[in-house]
């Protein structure tokens, strides 16, 4: 089934092109002339995705955004705006939206963008950034001589280093020893933590300490990848391309944006600062 579009522009030119656009690319669009129409169609059958332009009469996207996260619905929504100030792309990003477009656009820009929202909400596949499973329990063999009283031996263990050597594991690796089997059990399978940050990715749901984080969805998986990440610098274009799926270049602030607003809801009176900058290179979740 092709993937549908919800459309929302009051431009009748820009509206007809990007409809003939997207249909041509292979999604079902359905487009309307403002924000009225856009929930009304948004409730009665939810698209996959919405591309809401910000400027429009009576209910403008914003509004749009605001009216459907309030009812718990996370579909993406992808904002067309020729506002270009960082004030208004944060009004579009507090709002809920999980990403924008200046206009005057390139449609495969917009093409590039939808995929890499869509990617995102579809069927998840094996993320590289999550724990491997964990491996089936082994029942320890026979020691050579029944006389001797545990005799370990961390040298022949079947899941050697590898197991253990998960770069976004926030327990570490284990200690050699038998101590190294109970270890892990203090933290759910699915849980990840660091630095004070505790999530639930099944759930989508965060936590610093005993508060729990209201997160949009862009915020949540650029959480959950520096926190299964702590202590690692993480490259704009590595960031780009596991949160967005494309990279918008040196000279994109999209992603100063995100942190900047991630920041805001971490940031406690008191705390460490959780998410540092690295000047030239990126983002790292450490607490100092």
């Amino acid at each position: 089934m092709p993937q549908t579009v919800l459309l929302a522009e009051d431009d009748r030119a820009i509206r007809h092109a990007l409809e003939r656009a997207l249909t041509l690319e292979g999604y079902r669009v359905t487009a309307v002339a403002d924000g009225v129409e856009a929930l009304a169609q948004a409730h009665r059958s939810r698209p996959d995705v919405l591309v809401l332009d910000v400027m429009m009469p009576g209910i403008d996207g914003l509004q749009v955004c605001r009216v459907l996260r309030a009812e718990g619905d996370r579909t993406p929504i992808l904002m067309l705006t020729a506002l270009v100030e960082t004030a208004d792309r944060i009004a579009g990003l507090d709002a809920g939206a999980d990403d924008y477009v200046v206009k005057p656009f390139d449609v495969e820009e917009v093409f590039a963008r939808l995929r890499a929202l869509l990617r995102r909400t579809g069927p998840a596949p094996a993320d590289p950034g999550t724990a491997p499973p964990e491996a089936p329990r082994r029942t320890p063999e026979p020691a050579g001589r029944s006389g001797e009283p545990g005799a370990p031996e961390p040298a022949a263990s079947p899941a050697g280093p590898a197991a253990s050597a998960s770069p976004v594991s926030p327990a570490g690796p284990a200690a050699p020893g038998p101590s190294a089997v109970a270890a892990p059990a203090a933290l759910p399978e699915h849980l990840v933590e660091a630095a004070g940050i505790r999530m639930d990715p099944r759930a989508r749901r965060a936590w610093r300490g005993r508060r729990e984080l209201e997160l949009t969805r862009t915020e949540f998986e650029l959480l959950e990848l520096l926190v299964r990440n702590a202590g690692i610098v993480l490259d704009h274009s590595t960031i780009y391309d596991r949160i967005w799926g494309y990279d918008f270049g040196p000279g994109s602030k999209n992603l100063a944006v995100y942190v900047g607003y991630l920041r805001r809801k971490l940031d406690e009176p008191g705390a460490p600062q959780l998410i540092h900058t690295v000047r030239g290179v990126g983002y790292v979740l450490r607490e100092d």
